[in-house]
């Protein structure tokens, strides 16, 4: 079950965090993977060795999957390296949280442009050799906020609920191909994003999940590795949630 071998993956924004995860569990499963970071390089070494220490294959490519150009590098120095790309995750994101009276423009551009415009510049840039191959899997890191909303989070919001709205559309539209397109939403996961969460939220958020705890990046990271692998190809469009039954509130 789940063998990704002679599959080549990129992970964009892996270098920390739920990216990291997914990138090692990837890795484990057997394909090559791609480690992306825009800005921490040693970060990004550390999840390199992880996998190579562990029997597996991974190469870091440094892009800000923001820009249109290095996005399309990114695509590019994966084809020089491995000759093909199976499965893109479009992991990157970046939060700027405040009140919409006190958010500047800059954040609202920058947390659109990172969670949301890289989707489209990578999904872009790879669907091209996917259509080519005729096959292919696009998985795209949404969020339960983009759901349900939360306050202070409105640049967040809508950059994930785009995500959800263009996972959909690609499904329709390159589903003939065979390329799948899903989302995975996770619920609060602790990680480097959430540390500046307030306790008082945190704790909400565990008293309104089902399950009564918070998540983990490997929950998050086997729910992305399903969706890859051969065990979901009649799956596309689709939206998973990965919140412990948060949403159901």
């Amino acid at each position: 079950m789940f063998d990704l071998s002679n599959k080549v993956a990129i992970v964009t924004g892996s270098s920390r965090g739920i990216g990291a995860e997914i990138a090692k569990l990837l890795a484990r499963q057997g394909a090559k993977v791609v480690v992306n970071h825009r800005s921490s390089p040693e970060e990004s070494l550390e999840v390199d060795s992880f996998i190579k220490n562990n029997g597996g294959e991974s190469t870091i490519i440094q892009a800000d999957v923001s820009q249109s150009g290095e996005a399309q590098a990114l695509i590019k120095s994966t084809l020089d390296s491995y000759g093909q790309i199976d499965i893109l995750i479009n992991n990157a994101g970046i939060t700027r949280d405040t009140l919409i009276m006190m958010m500047k423009d800059d954040d609202w551009d920058l947390v659109l442009k990172t969670n949301l415009t890289s989707v489209y510049y990578c999904s872009k840039a790879a669907v091209r050799h996917m259509m080519k191959r005729r096959t292919g899997r696009i998985i795209n890191i949404t969020s339960v906020v983009a759901l349900a909303g939360q306050a202070g989070q409105t640049n967040y919001a809508a950059s994930k609920a785009g995500i959800i709205g263009f996972t959909k559309a690609l499904a329709r539209e390159v589903g003939p191909r065979n390329i799948t397109v899903n989302a995975v939403a996770p619920g609060f996961i602790p990680t480097t994003m959430t540390n500046s969460l307030p306790q008082e939220m945190i704790e909400t958020v565990i008293k309104n999940t089902p399950l009564g705890r918070l998540g983990q990046a490997k929950d998050v990271a086997q729910a992305v590795v399903f969706l890859a692998s051969d065990e979901a190809a009649f799956i596309t469009g689709q939206i998973l949630t990965v919140d412990g039954g948060l949403v159901m509130q």
